[in-house]
């Protein structure tokens, strides 16, 4: 019997703020909950579960999410906490809905890195006794990581930096994040060093915020959302816990996640026509590009600029990473694009959403979207 579909319905999400300072988390999931049914038909009534994601640790408290039950709509319904960016919270809430088990879920995916100390929260995550004593998490990774992808491939400091003014810019020109001042490459290059030889600017920047979704069966898709996304594909994959064993030229965990997404869409390749990609610093975003299988290894940044697939139309996570819930973020993004195409050239039909979690991007999960 073939699984039924399952389309992304309705999206919202808040501001994407370096600090949220006069709003608490459970305002924040309290506004997009609210708005994400606006337009649909559809009420909390109709909703059959809700997932939600986010991290005790940066919230400050073990079992965090009780406190944002009612906020959640989830009174009186089945909940689930999953413990990582919410895109792996949709993957769950697709695999529901396409048992037959449920017809409509809510997601909800939000953080706070505002209010915890961030280096910290990634320092949490690695080996105990010898690596977190002498300050070892995300930076260092990152620092160590685009090193040896700088070494191998030749691409440059300064090329790397374009880049990273490019998806700024690109971000506020989608709207929806707070952005001051879109950096220049030089500015890039002349922010703080931050783990050589990635400077503070070529690492993603944390913000806080939260983001809704409402997926559902394809017969109630069609029904209230006039031109929806569905979700084809999925695949997700772990690598090693420790840095060092990985294969530090390539994410492998990430190849072997969208080569189960393709799989299971049918698709023979990464032929797509947009993809919203996460990353924990620039050399990761090429990184990622290149274990989707949109370029060669080595080759990421050749298809930056390409007119085949539009790459992080939306400004991807370099400019708003909003920890455990950047994935989810990318699969909101990509489904908007499809729904509400450019007026100009080909419409989009087909989307790549790639979401990462752990230090370095030990964690990774890939969507295929299709309309």
């Amino acid at each position: 019997m073939a699984l039924s579909k399952v389309g992304v319905v309705a999206t919202a999400q808040t501001e994407l703020r370096p600090a949220w300072s006069n709003a608490q988390h459970i305002d924040l999931i309290s506004s997009v909950v609210t708005s994400v049914f606006k337009g649909t038909g559809l009420t909390i009534d109709d909703v059959d579960f809700v997932i939600d994601s986010g991290s005790d640790v940066l919230d400050g408290r073990s079992i965090s999410n009780c406190g944002f039950l009612g906020a959640l709509g989830a009174h009186h319904k089945e909940e689930a906490r999953v413990e990582e960016d919410g895109l792996w919270g949709a993957l769950y809430g697709v695999n529901k809905i396409r048992s037959g088990a449920s017809s409509i879920g809510l997601i909800v995916a939000y953080s706070k890195p505002s209010e915890s100390a961030v280096d910290l929260y990634w320092n949490s995550q690695v080996e105990p006794f010898y690596q977190r004593p002498v300050g070892f998490g995300q930076r260092a990774a990152s620092g160590i990581q685009a090193q040896r992808y700088l070494a191998s491939t030749g691409v440059t400091q300064q090329e790397l930096a374009a880049l990273v003014s490019q998806r700024w810019a690109a971000a506020a020109a989608n709207g929806g994040i707070e952005i001051d001042e879109i950096p220049d490459a030089q500015a890039v290059l002349g922010s703080d060093e931050s783990a050589a030889p990635l400077t503070k600017l070529m690492l993603s920047r944390p913000v806080d915020g939260a983001v809704a979704m409402l997926i559902a069966r394809e017969d109630i898709a069609r029904r209230v959302s006039r031109n929806p996304a569905f979700i084809t594909g999925m695949g997700t994959s772990l690598d090693s816990h420790s840095y060092a064993e990985r294969d530090g030229g390539q994410l492998v965990s990430a190849q072997k996640a969208a080569a189960m997404a393709y799989r299971n869409a049918g698709w023979t390749s990464a032929e797509a026509d947009l993809a919203e990609i996460s990353a924990s610093s620039v050399v990761g975003e090429l990184m990622a590009i290149e274990a989707l299988g949109l370029a060669e290894q080595g080759k990421g940044l050749s298809v930056t600029q390409s007119e085949k697939i539009v790459i992080n139309r939306s400004g991807g996570a370099l400019p708003a990473d909003l920890i455990m819930a950047t994935g989810l973020v990318r699969l909101a993004e990509a489904s908007r694009q499809l729904a509400q195409p450019q007026p100009y050239g080909t419409a989009p039909s087909r989307a790549i959403v790639h979401g990462a979690g752990g230090v370095c991007m030990q964690n990774n999960c890939v969507f295929t979207l299709e309309v």
